[in-house]
């Protein structure tokens, strides 16, 4: 149940710092894995910072074709 609500939280923090809606930050990071990354590296991703999680995805994704800066 946690990592559920870490994920939503990343999915929000992530929507706000692109200035997305969370449907449209979860259609992004669901189109570029970033979430398949939230899920599989939950175990240390959860220890840093929400600032931290979001510059991860944005990297994460943008190797995986997403194109936000």
């Amino acid at each position: 149940m946690q990592k559920i609500k870490y994920i939503n939280c990343c999915i929000v923090a992530f929507g706000k710092h692109f200035k997305l809606s969370p449907r449209w930050s979860f259609e992004y990071l669901l189109e570029y894995k970033g979430l398949d990354f939230l899920d599989k590296c939950y175990e240390a991703e959860h220890l840093m910072s929400l600032q931290d999680a979001v510059a991860d995805l944005s990297v994460y994704c943008r190797n995986h074709g997403g194109t936000l800066r």
